[in-house]
């Protein structure tokens, strides 16, 4: 499940680099995320103003991550980072049904960059230890992904603070 099989599918023999570009709104847990990844300390996080770049092994692979942040101004400069851009993981916020529309919006708009054309999108709908999360499928419902054709996709639900589901 999750990042690892989405890799697999991606990169036949391990080995190889892979540049993840890691989007989502502000407070839906990319750096945690990233963090976990990295098997870091992950009790002292601030929202990322700019971004973080890691490199991380994992399982053979070589996961160059791109962790952007996602505040409203910070998002027009997403572009600049989406050239070579070999797997997009996007993260949402399960738990914050107010924003599922703005991200819904986001989320379609860089499914319509040129620069992303084709390129592979894993959705991971964080915060899935908390009680008001949606499920997974509710949002893949909500977000329309049954609609996506053009590229492998696959939605994840995960908790960064606990780990479940990340790799």
């Amino acid at each position: 499940m999750g990042l690892l099989s989405i890799l697999r599918k991606l990169k036949s023999t391990p080995d190889q680099e892979v540049r993840i570009l890691l989007l989502g709104l502000d407070n839906g847990g990319k750096t945690t995320l990233l963090k976990q990844l990295a098997s870091e300390d992950i009790s002292h996080i601030t929202p990322t103003q700019g971004f973080n770049i890691k490199s991380v092994q994992s399982q053979g692979f070589k996961l160059n991550v791109w962790d952007i942040g996602g505040q409203r101004k910070i998002r027009p400069y997403w572009r600049n980072y989406f050239e070579n851009t070999d797997l997009l993981i996007y993260v949402i916020d399960s738990a914050d049904r107010k924003r599922f529309e703005e991200t819904g919006q986001e989320l379609a708009e860089l499914l319509d960059e040129e620069k992303l054309s084709g390129v592979p999108v894993l959705i991971f709908a964080n915060k899935q230890d908390l009680l008001t999360a949606a499920p997974a499928s509710e949002i893949a419902e909500g977000l329309n992904l049954h609609t996506i054709r053009d590229r492998v996709w696959q939605i994840q639900p995960c908790s960064a603070l606990t780990g479940e589901g990340v790799q």
